[in-house]
């Protein structure tokens, strides 16, 4: 199967824009990401849930995709002798643009907080991008805050700076809705009945549901946040977890993008992480446990859905020092052990059976009967 293109467009087509034409190349050259299935019994139901794995791409994230739209949206900018692109970033939207712009030769600055993964904060560094650090306390709960106004600092005080601004500008969800959302849908099989996805920036989801709100009006759209983000408004507090949740509302979500909002306490997405790659061998990232997570409590209390669908923003590659690292697990008071986590989180981890072998499987054997308690009330869904 053929990669799904963002629309083409006369801005897009110039050929005497270097940058035009690697996004250009870059699209084409896309593999489509192939999902996973994996069976799994909930109260007592067989569930089937397709894992979109974002994380088999060229920059080993959905970020890979965000990051060539915004690219593609300022390129006429990034022509200019000394240009210099800026982003603030969590993680993975950096490393992509940090990639990217090696590849063009262009200066590339990450304004990042502490709670960044040193993975990909080497990564970054090795595309030759420049990590320009916020000194916010570990407790804080405005981490976001602090890196947006140092970006507005540095493309003030830098000539030729330009911001891709991947929190209001709109070629983030355009590229989910044209590209992303269509391969998904093709993957997918005629059976889903809900599609879950996490929130940061919201660009990914909103994109998803434009497209399938009009291709599939019936599949249930559920957006999984966590606790202490305030994408859905809410109190902030501080937050363990990068590439999901943020302390400011999103710029491109409104009520009609979704059917339920799911709050997901971070240590059941961290759970998920580790039950999830004892039982099938996927490892995936914290915001991907997190999504996970919400679909599982989700299903428990919706016993009428059968197939769900979940997209998973990147694997677990850049999470050994903190998601699967012991050390940072007992820093947010979990056992590293999997049984144990599975244990102490309850219904939201049961057991996984992954569906045929290799990453395109669509097929898999029924779960074996897993834990059936109803989950704890603080993880019950706003």
């Amino acid at each position: 199967m053929s990669p799904i293109p963002p629309p083409v467009t006369a801005a897009t087509t110039d050929p005497t824009n270097p940058v035009l034409d690697y996004v250009r190349r870059a699209v084409a050259d896309y593999p489509v990401v192939p999902v996973r299935t994996v069976r799994t019994e909930i109260a007592g139901i067989p569930r089937t849930i397709t894992l979109k794995l974002e994380g088999h791409s060229p920059w080993r994230s959905v970020k890979g995709r965000t990051a060539l739209s915004l690219i593609r949206s300022v390129a006429g900018r990034l022509t200019v002798p000394g240009a210099t692109v800026v982003e603030s970033t969590s993680g993975n939207l950096g490393l992509a643009l940090s990639a990217i712009c090696r590849d063009l030769g262009l200066r590339f600055i990450a304004v990042v907080d502490q709670r960044q993964s040193p993975v990909i904060q080497k990564t970054i560094e090795d595309n030759g991008g420049e990590l320009d650090w916020v000194k916010t306390p570990d407790d804080a709960a405005t981490h976001l805050q602090d890196r947006l106004a140092r970006v507005r600092e540095l493309v003030r005080d830098l000539p030729h700076a330009v911001w891709t601004n991947q929190y209001e500008n709109e070629a983030n969800w355009r590229v989910h809705e044209s590209w992303t959302a269509p391969e998904l849908d093709a993957q997918a099989g005629a059976g889903a009945q809900a599609l879950f996805a996490g929130v940061s920036t919201g660009g990914t989801l909103a994109g998803l549901s434009r497209y399938f709100r009009r291709a599939r009006p019936d599949l249930r759209i559920v957006a999984v946040d966590v606790r202490g983000s305030t994408v859905f408004g809410g109190v902030p507090r501080p937050r363990a977890l990068t590439g999901i949740g943020a302390s400011r509302r999103s710029a491109f979500l409104d009520d009609a993008d979704c059917d339920t909002v799911l709050l997901v306490e971070e240590r059941r997405a961290v759970a998920c992480c580790h039950t999830l790659r004892e039982d099938t061998g996927i490892a995936v990232g914290g915001s991907s446990g997190a999504v996970l997570a919400g679909a599982l409590d989700y299903l428990y209390r919706h016993p009428e859905v059968r197939h769900a669908l979940c997209l998973c923003p990147d694997l677990g590659d850049n999470y050994a020092p903190t998601v699967y690292h012991p050390a940072w697990l007992d820093r947010i008071g979990l056992p590293a052990d999997a049984g144990r986590l599975r244990h102490r989180t309850g219904a939201a981890c049961p057991g996984f059976r992954a569906g045929a072998a290799g990453h395109t499987g669509t097929t898999g054997s029924t779960a074996e009967a897993a834990a059936r308690t109803a989950p704890s009330e603080e993880d019950v869904p706003r």
